[in-house]
């Protein structure tokens, strides 16, 4: 999975992914400190895969992993060149979903690129500038199926859905809320890559004294979950100066600091869980003395396609798979026993793989 940090200058976007990747992005109070997209890898936090690991004795715990790409403030023409230009836009197009850090503080030493805190303001401006993106590409399209549409059908379907789309983005509306039930349509509106095609996770990033009630109390934060709850996005609540500090200590101090703080997850956490759902993903498991692994995999995906996440050999010569819910196997202490108990299915093509599922793929080739 690949998330593109993207938000104005100075509104806690490189701290945020400081923190979050421990890479050490550059971050300074000046807009574009960030010249180049920096890119992060970071393990899904999975306690399942701890006890599994511990209970195999396993060589090797092999979490799963986010990249992370933090892109560039953008400002107001970035579609145009300004600031440092839709280069970065670019870097968008990469990802499976945008999380777009919204200033929700006040802070007079950091200065606001457009004089104040604002957060719809600053939402608007960087929806806009995606939208602009997309009408240039959607406009390159439009010129290239134009002529040949008038000889082909198929082609002539999709130069209305593409005319319809520039209508749409014109009106200032995201590709994503175009709303279509037909199927040919729906796979072409994926396949333009559009940067508003994509699933949005808004960072509302708040000051210390925000952070314990969630942010309830926060102007700012309400009328972010306001947009997002009619825009089908995902909100999470967040301080990056506390991710940051987070970020520095180990896991029994983070526990001690997070507890002292009321709060019950990392900003890391929050995220991660947002992301997953609004990508529609969850993780099964495979457990053994020499690995213990998550994978990462589409909800609805059936156990042969799940198979195949591990080799493609599996899934071509996919037999059966032998399936335990993770706490089952816990409890009972190995695969043995839970046989013994009759908690481990004999799974065929047509099961579909769930969230916790450890599994055991028989195959042959």
């Amino acid at each position: 999975m690949k998330l593109g940090i993207v938000g104005l200058p100075n509104v806690g976007k490189s701290t945020l992914f400081n923190s979050l990747t421990k890479a050490g992005a550059e971050s300074a109070n000046y807009p574009f400190c960030t010249i180049d997209p920096n890119v992060g890898v970071v393990a899904v936090p999975d306690e399942r895969l701890k006890l599994l690991g511990d209970m195999y004795h396993s060589k090797k715990v092999t979490p799963a992993v986010i990249e992370f790409v933090d892109i560039a403030g953008l400002v107001k023409g970035a579609s145009k060149g300004e600031g440092l230009g839709n280069q970065f836009l670019s870097n968008i197009r990469e990802v499976d979903a945008v999380v777009h850090v919204v200033r929700c503080f006040e802070d007079e030493n950091v200065v606001h690129v457009d004089g104040s805190v604002n957060p719809l303001r600053d939402i608007e401006t960087i929806d806009l500038e995606l939208i602009f993106a997309d009408l240039e590409v959607l406009e390159r399209r439009i010129a290239k199926t134009g002529k040949a549409a008038r000889m082909d059908k198929t082609l002539a379907k999709e130069a209305a859905l593409l005319e319809a789309l520039k209508a749409h983005l014109e009106e200032g509306k995201p590709a994503r809320n175009y709303k279509t039930e037909d199927e040919d349509e729906q796979a072409l509106l994926g396949s333009y890559n559009l940067l508003t095609y994509k699933p949005v996770i808004f960072a509302a990033n708040v000051g210390e004294e925000d952070l314990g009630n969630d942010g309830a109390d926060n102007e700012g934060v309400k009328q972010v979950r306001k947009f997002a709850s009619g825009n089908g996005s995902e909100v999470f609540v967040i301080c990056a100066q506390i991710e940051q500090e987070i970020s520095e200590l180990d896991e029994e101090e983070k526990e001690m600091f997070l507890e002292d703080l009321g709060l019950k997850e990392s900003g890391l956490e929050k995220l991660i869980k947002a992301s997953y759902h609004i990508l529609g993903l969850h993780s099964f498991l495979t457990a053994g003395e020499d690995e213990t692994r998550a994978w990462t995999i589409k909800l609805g995906t059936k156990a042969p396609q799940a198979a195949g996440k591990i080799h493609t050999d599996f899934e071509r010569g996919f037999i059966k798979a032998e399936v335990v819910n993770y706490k089952d196997l816990l409890e009972q202490g190995s695969l043995a026993a839970a046989r013994e108990k009759g908690l481990v299915g004999m799974e065929g093509k047509d099961y579909v793989v769930k969230d916790g599922d450890v599994i055991l793929f028989r195959f042959n080739v």
